[in-house]
């Protein structure tokens, strides 16, 4: 096991929902579970004017997200992990010079004896990035002479290209590469990293792992929820920025990579970003139109409840043409994967929740049991990403009796069946990766640049395209009907559970 060094960890935008509902959560459970160093403290950092002791309130002893934990622990217990924790008030601006939390930061270092191991984490909007860095870099606090010193920041890393490479040189100018972690909570889940795992190590995947048996993949993000309250930030962005630029290739990385030398960060990390060059950008507006739908969800009735449309959500431009729903179908330009469609697509207001990948093989070349109906079944591998995570092989079994009828069974495994295993939160298992310096899980700035060339043209195709369709769905269902063009072959998309909504889930709104 690595060993994780004492450390400072600095969180900017302390008083935000980030840190009170993902972050301290994460850092008490690694406390609980004795993961952190002997000398370790927490410095939250932002505009609020609190003292240790409110913050402590606010994060810990009230906190609603810890609320059932701490019910189960002695008061000691939480009070160790909370006097770990203290308070700096930035004042109104966090561009501000940085003297007085510098002053706090050596204060802390000294009587907590961190060793001069500063981690920041920046909670903060990406406009924000470039200037707390700089700011830290002013106050030698990116010096790494004596001590290591490094920069977490939160996604999105850019809004375009143009953008995801500005940040990206913004931030370099006073961190060193090795210094930024870019942290995507997806990649910290136990079933994405299993990704590797069930094509390295298994014998009956990985020399299938190819063209020459897989038909197509497809990758399914789903969320039952719609905007919530985030309407404003939504508008702006969409479900392919959300989601798709960031999660869902990085998924489609793993899915695609070739093997890496080893299992040492930068090695798993160089394939990533090899996979996601090999991505066939689409640039001309026919193959775009083909191969691409957007659409957004519309009023509905759920379970006999009204459910807003998304244009009537708050924050929501009323004419809005930001997409709810993205759905892409793509080749990958590499002798393993030519000739083989993926498919991939994220929604709001789906039927479920789920994340998860399916790997369709082909049906064997010489088909003897035409007359039974299974070369219409394809054998899958299913990687239930969130939520019941696990792995399930749809295979081919005779019906009992006379004849040779095949019908497809199930081989699966839930995390949830490792009763004496504990499963560790996606911010847990990044959070300590970076304690530990451990950057496999992180984006590098080149793998972030390579998403966004393959997603640009997309994107200024759905804004300036002459033959652009914004289609509606219901509430409640799979998405529009014409979603399943885009699947050959086979015809449809596999949907996890059946429609909740009785709505027709086809129509143009604009």
């Amino acid at each position: 096991m690595k060993k994780t060094e004492n450390h400072l960890l600095v969180i900017f935008g302390a008083s935000g929902d980030l840190t009170a509902r993902k972050l301290i959560p994460a850092l008490f459970n690694l406390y609980v579970a004795k993961q952190l160093p002997k000398n370790f403290t927490v410095l939250g950092a932002s505009r609020s004017n609190l003292t240790d002791e409110e913050f402590r309130d606010r994060v810990v002893h009230n906190s609603p997200y810890l609320k059932e934990k701490l019910s189960d622990l002695k008061d000691i217990y939480v009070s160790g992990f909370s006097n770990m924790l203290y308070y700096e008030d930035l004042g109104s601006d966090y561009t501000a010079e940085y003297s007085k939390l510098n002053n706090r930061i050596q204060q802390l270092n000294t009587e907590r004896g961190t060793d001069n191991n500063m981690m920041f984490y920046l909670s903060t909007p990406p406009n924000l990035y470039e200037a707390i860095a700089e700011n830290l870099a002013q106050v030698g606090l990116n010096n790494q002479d004596s001590g290591w010193k490094r920069l977490i920041v939160e996604k999105p890393f850019g809004y375009s290209l143009e953008t995801a490479k500005n940040l990206n040189r913004g931030l370099q100018r006073f961190f060193k590469e090795p210094q930024i972690y870019r942290i995507d909570h997806y990649l910290g889940k136990e079933t994405v990293q299993n990704l590797l795992v069930t094509r390295f190590s298994n014998s009956i995947f990985e020399p299938l792992w190819n063209r020459n048996y897989i038909h197509h993949v497809e990758i399914t993000n789903a969320e039952s929820v719609g905007v919530e309250k985030r309407g404003g930030y939504y508008d702006k962005s969409g479900a392919l920025r959300d989601m798709f630029q960031n999660h869902l290739l990085q998924i489609v990385s793993l899915v695609v990579m070739e093997p890496p030398i080893g299992d040492q960060p930068e090695e798993i990390r160089n394939e990533k970003v090899k996979a996601l060059k090999s991505l066939r950008v689409m640039r001309d507006e026919a193959t775009l139109f083909e191969n691409t739908i957007r659409a957004q969800y519309v009023a509905s009735e759920i379970n006999g409840k009204k459910v807003k449309g998304y244009r009537e959500e708050d924050g929501v431009n009323p004419d809005s043409t930001t997409e709810t729903y993205a759905a892409v179908k793509f080749y990958v330009d590499n002798w393993r994967w030519h000739g083989v469609p993926f498919y991939v697509r994220t929604a709001k207001r789906m039927p479920t929740k789920v994340t998860e990948v399916i790997i369709h093989f082909k049906t064997p070349h010489h088909q003897i049991f035409q007359d039974s109906g299974v070369s219409s079944k394809d054998n899958k591998l299913i990687i239930r990403i969130q939520p019941d995570e696990g792995i399930l092989v749809k295979f081919g079994v005779k019906v009992p009796g006379q004849g040779f009828k095949v019908e497809r069974a199930n081989l699966d495994f839930y995390y949830s069946s490792l009763a004496e295993t504990y499963v560790m939160e996606a911010y847990e298992r990044l959070l300590l990766d970076a304690m530990q310096g451990d950057a496999t899980l992180y984006a590098r700035a080149d793998e972030v640049e390579a998403a966004w060339e393959f997603v640009d043209p997309i994107l200024e195709y759905w804004k300036n395209g002459k033959d652009v369709r914004m289609y509606g769905y219901a509430a409640g269902v799979w998405g529009p009907e014409n979603a399943d063009d885009l699947i050959e072959d086979l015809g449809y998309w596999r949907n996890p559970e059946q429609n909740l909504a009785d709505d027709p889930g086809y129509c143009v709104i604009c």
